[in-house]
């Protein structure tokens, strides 16, 4: 038999076949991965040019939330345990301010003017502003019971409230950020788990644990609007980035719950592998990505909710972020003390076979930060 003569054009027809399907070079991103390690009473800076640890910051206490500054080269670490707020500056790697406005802290959030802290604490029971500018206490709202979460409204909604939800009365704060005072009290029914608005901010959603349901209420008078039965714990949530979709994962089913919250409804259960964890969801492009901390391992799902990929990173995987630039994952392991960091774009090769399902996507590599990290902040070297 004649063998088919390989001429000069099909030698560079096939070169620059091979050279368009192979994948991009990665690159790092210009800043860095502040890491809270709550073991180790310290904060790791994580270089993600290099991808490693440039300096071990100690602190007095225990870290156990982080916020980028929104403008400037600068890092948030909230001590709950001593209701200590830190700012690090991210150029000297220093602590360079700090503030304290009760003994015990609960959670930190942005405000939605982002010119402040709003700080939620259990002792006193109260939520507190620590405008940027000063790091002093501002204006202070009391609370009639010791809170469990909250939420601020954000850009898209007209009014600047804070939810407040607490488990021991059962019961929704709504006040208003503007006045610094409370507008009302909503009777939950249930304990609710975790709240958070609806991006417009006129409606406010209520994860119960003891009942499997989301309770959704209106803003503006408190009113119930409507009670999801759930088929898990609504223990972990995250929200699309445009509003449209909210995913809640919990005991109970190892899957994740999709909630339309404008049309509210249930819309579908999908499966997630092994007891889901925390999420995140990436824009361009489009995934969810779930942590597994029992099988130590990420399961990702396109936007048709179709398994992609399934990534094993360390030790029960505990938090998650992207970096600005959506090119990484990067995923805290609770118990091993390192952070794996995966590239978006493996996630999508996987989707390049022709006939493959999905299949096990590459850790791009992995790095030791510290003992328990728990949160991570990642803060661009050209913030200003």
């Amino acid at each position: 038999m004649t063998r088919p003569q390989i001429t000069r054009r099909t030698l560079l027809l096939s070169s620059t076949a091979a050279f368009s399907c192979a994948p991009p070079k990665a690159t790092g991103f210009r800043g860095y991965c502040f890491v809270g390690n709550q073991a180790g009473r310290s904060v790791a800076v994580v270089d993600l040019t290099k991808f490693r640890v440039r300096k071990q910051i100690a602190l007095d206490s225990a870290p156990s939330q982080l916020l980028p500054h929104p403008k400037q080269p600068k890092v948030f670490v909230l001590s709950a345990d001593s209701g200590t707020v830190y700012e690090i500056d991210a150029i000297g790697m220093a602590v360079s301010r700090r503030a304290r406005a009760g003994n015990q802290a609960v959670a930190m959030q942005m405000s939605p003017t982002r010119d402040a802290l709003w700080v939620l604490y259990r002792d006193p029971a109260s939520l507190v502003e620590l405008p940027l500018d000063s790091l002093k206490p501002g204006r202070r709202i009391r609370l009639a019971a010791p809170p469990d979460s909250f939420h601020l409204t954000g850009a898209d909604s007209p009014d600047r409230r804070a939810a407040i939800a607490s488990l021991e009365d059962r019961s929704l704060t709504v006040a208003s950020l503007s006045a610094g005072a409370i507008e009302r009290t909503i009777t939950a029914g249930a304990d609710p788990s975790f709240v958070l608005f609806r991006k417009d901010g006129r409606q406010i959603l209520a994860g119960s644990r003891s009942d499997r349901s989301l309770n959704v209420f209106e803003t503006a008078t408190g009113k119930t609007v409507v009670r999801l039965p759930l088929p898990v714990e609504p223990r972990n949530f995250c929200v699309s980035p445009d509003g449209g979709e909210l995913f809640i994962s919990g005991p109970g089913m190892d899957a994740v719950v999709i909630v339309f919250p404008y049309s509210t409804e249930v819309w579908q259960t999908v499966l997630a592998g092994r007891a889901p964890g925390v999420m995140t969801v990436s824009e361009s492009p489009s995934y969810l990505v779930v942590a597994n901390p029992e099988t130590n391992s990420l399961t990702v799902l396109d936007d048709d909710q179709k398994l992609v990929a399934v990534v094993e990173v360390g030790q029960q995987p505990s938090h998650m972020l992207i970096t600005p630039d959506g090119q990484y994952v990067l995923v805290l392991n609770e118990q091993s003390g390192d952070m794996a960091v995966v590239r978006t774009y493996s996630l999508r090769a996987p989707q390049l076979a022709a006939r493959a399902r999905f299949k096990s996507a590459p850790v791009f590599t992995m790095i030791a930060v510290g003992e328990k990290p728990v949160s991570a902040a990642v803060v661009a070297w050209g913030s200003a």
